[in-house]
């Protein structure tokens, strides 16, 4: 039987971009991903994803966004102004990207170590992954479109974050919170995860 049957999965994900189930189903087999451990990175990379409809960071944040998800220690209100989305234009991803994951944090939290990095490592794939160094772990360092282009790298790179970052132990213990906590470094979207997973649960027939 398949991991992931597609009339459950077109009811979970009915706007997920063509390929998809099937690349999810192969990492999941390449990956050892198994009931708990595959409805928690399904919901996961779900959230992450925006119902895998989309490999690729969006940066089109409002001036008020940026200083409230990412701070001032992140990126100035007169950048924020500068380059976020206001009435008068909009918002510079380029530069967005380059500010939010550059600089020290960005080299100390994403490996980010060359002028443009913050946009050539922004998120991608079906786990957002983010930065050089995350990158380099997924095997994608050197072709970085690959993982915001191709379904298959995209689904790969998402099981072995998923993995490589210890997600399977608290996945298994069902535990929404502390799965997310590794997956997002935060809580972002908690409620949405916790509502994904409980869906994905009824995609692989727990």
């Amino acid at each position: 039987m398949s991991l992931i049957p597609a009339e459950r999965f077109a009811a979970f994900a009915p706007k997920a971009t063509p390929g998809t189930r099937e690349a999810l189903e192969q990492a999941a087999e390449a990956y050892g991903l198994r009931g708990l451990t595959l409805a928690h990175w399904l919901g996961q990379m779900f959230v992450e994803s925006a119902g895998f409809t989309t490999r690729e960071e969006n940066l089109n944040y409002s001036a008020e966004a940026l200083i409230k998800m990412f701070g001032r220690h992140r990126i100035s209100e007169a950048d924020a102004r500068k380059f976020g989305r206001t009435a008068e234009h909009t918002a510079h991803q380029n530069a967005i990207a380059n500010i939010i994951y550059g600089g020290e944090w960005g080299r100390k939290n994403l490996g980010n170590t060359e002028p443009g990095d913050g946009w050539r490592f922004r998120g991608g794939g079906d786990k957002q992954i983010t930065g050089r160094a995350n990158y380099r772990e997924a095997g994608h360092e050197d072709d970085p479109d690959t993982l915001r282009t191709d379904p298959i790298a995209s689904a790969k790179a998402a099981a072995n974050f998923f993995i490589r970052h210890g997600c399977g132990a608290p996945a298994l213990k069902d535990d929404v919170r502390a799965v997310t906590l590794l997956v997002n470094g935060g809580l972002n979207g908690l409620a949405e995860r916790i509502a994904a997973t409980v869906k994905a649960k009824k995609v692989v027939g727990l």
